[in-house]
């Protein structure tokens, strides 16, 4: 979520969570199980809204989609303090339910911004090429985050914003709690 250039010896694994539908829960990347308020199951991806207990913000919504390798973030800012900043899409591999009835993310390091009135920004490639370096990423995985994010780049540019391009993308309105939808 943030801009930042990572430390060649700073070199972290791919952010790896886990969403229990049945728990109601949401194992973070740190291995900490937080609540869910509510999921969604669609045939196109899995929506989450959960409470946080970050200082710079106080509730997460997010899309796992698995077919884009997107995960698509809305990060509800506390005290009115929000940048201009609407979407935040994570790259990576995203899938469920298992038979436990579990969803699972990978962050393959590869995030865009979404800020409105301007194109989506990529950053952090910094880190993919580190994670390639150090062997956390196969070439293979590498090749498919560049994929999904000049997919997800070229399609937003080409209807001139992301939310119109994402709803096109899988064929149905996403719905945030700001803005509800058909999906689900």
């Amino acid at each position: 979520m943030t801009d930042h250039v990572a430390e060649p010896d700073a070199v972290h694994a791919p952010k790896v969570e886990v969403f229990d539908v049945p728990a109601m829960t949401n194992t973070d990347n740190k291995g900490f199980v937080r609540p869910v308020d509510e999921y969604r199951e669609t045939d196109f991806g899995l929506y989450m809204s959960r409470t946080a207990d970050h200082p710079r913000f106080d509730r997460l919504e997010l899309w796992l989609l698995p077919a884009l390798g997107l995960r698509a973030n809305i990060f509800h800012f506390v005290g009115g303090y929000r940048p201009e900043q609407r979407l935040y899409l994570d790259i990576g591999r995203f899938h469920g339910p298992d038979r436990s009835g579990r969803w699972h993310s990978v962050d393959w390091y590869l995030d865009l911004i979404d800020r409105p009135g301007r194109p989506l920004e990529l950053v952090d490639v910094d880190e993919l090429l580190q994670a390639h370096s150090a062997g956390l990423l196969t070439t293979g995985e590498c090749e498919e985050a560049v994929a999904a994010a000049m997919h997800a780049i070229s399609g937003a540019a080409a209807v001139d914003n992301v939310q119109t391009w994402l709803d096109g993308a899988i064929g149905s309105r996403l719905s945030w709690l700001d803005r509800p939808g058909s999906a689900g």
